[in-house]
């Protein structure tokens, strides 16, 4: 009896974790960096300051936040603006006889 058993997901075999690519790890890490970086040197006497500071790890974070039906949030991104810049026009190719055409003779 041949029964083979195929994942549901082999691609996330091929991620670290299974959910991070190598780009996200440096996004992340970068905006975590930044902010380290920002926090070592920027007087932190406010509220607001403190929001700005931890900014550029809070956005890296959620552009690797994985996405249901999607990687991550920032495929989610690229694709709204491929989808929003691209030419949307789709040729008709339907079931019917004609095709769209006028009729043969």
């Amino acid at each position: 009896m041949n029964n083979y058993l195929i994942p549901a997901n082999t691609k996330k075999g091929q991620l670290i974790l299974g959910l991070f690519r190598p780009f996200d790890l440096i996004l992340f890490s970068t905006g975590v960096l930044i902010t380290v970086i920002l926090l070592a040197f920027m007087p932190v006497t406010s509220t607001l300051m403190t929001v700005l500071i931890i900014c550029p790890a809070a956005i890296c974070g959620f552009l690797v936040l994985p996405v249901p039906y999607y990687h991550n949030m920032l495929i989610v991104i690229t694709e709204l603006y491929d989808f929003i810049t691209t030419n949307q026009r789709y040729e008709w190719k339907g079931w019917c006889y004609k095709d769209g055409k006028k009729g043969r003779k």
